[in-house]
Order: C-alpha cells, then sequence, then structure tokens
C-alpha cells in the first residue's frame, strides 16, 4: 500500500468498512477531542492490538468469538469485525458471452459450433442459450 511521510512518521492507507453507529462515535470522538479520525484509530490500535505475543493473539481471539466478531459494548472494549467474500454461484444457463468465457474461445466460435449443431444448444427467438454442464459434457467428451 502506499505509504505517506507526515509530522507524524509514515502514514499507510487504511480503508475498512464499519457499523454507522461506530462511524457516528468515531467521528463525535474526533470532534470533541479535536484530533483526527486516523490519530484515534492509531492510538486504540497501538494500544489494544499486538499480534506480536500469544497473550496479544489470545486476547484478539477473545473478541472473535460472538458471531459476527464482535465484542462486548462495554466501554473500554474494542469492537472488531469481520466479512466473507461470497462470489455468486455460476449460473446454469450460459449466453454466448458466457459460454465463449467458460470455452476461452471467441463469441464466433460458440455461435459457429452452435450452427452446426456441434455445440449442444437451444435457440430462443435470435439468441442461443447453452447449459453450463452440456458445455462441460461436450466438452469432457471430446477428450476421451
Amino acid at each position: 500500500m502506499p505509504q505517506a511521510k507526515t509530522r507524524g512518521g509514515e502514514r499507510e492507507a487504511l480503508f475498512v468498512r464499519i457499523p454507522t453507529s461506530e462511524a457516528q462515535r468515531l467521528d463525535r470522538a474526533a470532534f470533541e477531542l479535536k484530533l483526527s479520525k486516523q490519530d484515534i484509530v492509531s492510538a486504540l490500535v497501538a494500544r489494544y492490538v499486538d499480534p506480536s505475543t500469544p497473550g496479544g493473539l489470545e486476547a484478539l481471539r477473545a473478541l472473535g468469538t460472538a458471531t459476527p466478531l464482535q465484542a462486548p459494548a462495554a466501554a473500554g472494549t474494542l469492537t472488531l469485525g469481520r466479512h466473507d467474500f461470497r462470489p455468486d454461484p455460476a449460473p446454469e444457463v450460459l449466453t454466448v458471452t458466457d459460454a465463449a468465457a467458460l470455452l476461452q474461445v471467441e463469441q464466433e466460435v460458440v455461435e459457429q459450433l452452435a450452427r452446426d449443431g456441434e455445440l449442444p444448444g437451444r435457440r430462443i427467438g435470435s439468441e442461443w442459450r447453452f447449459t453450463r454442464q452440456a458445455i462441460l459434457d461436450w466438452l469432457s467428451a471430446g477428450s476421451s
């Protein structure tokens, strides 16, 4: 990540999304203390996050025992969050563009194979549609 030099030393960009209520609390603290949010977050990390020792890691793990990773809302505690990335499931019905991407060929190749009856698909109006499984079966049958 890019680092910038400031009067307080080098800084590194950190982009996170936190619950709105926590963001509002951070905004309020920055306003009341007349400090920047980055200084507040830096101080909290310096004070509460110590992954260099087993005890420090265990303390952080204890914060993550609730689901999602969330510490109790008591005063003086640190709240952490977690995000899971789940890709969209692959569509079962493919367009020419999708089929071309799956086969890693040009769209024209897919259209020609479909017109010739070699690639299993159906014409619906002026558009071709293919099932993912039929294309994969067709592809694997050609390798035997």
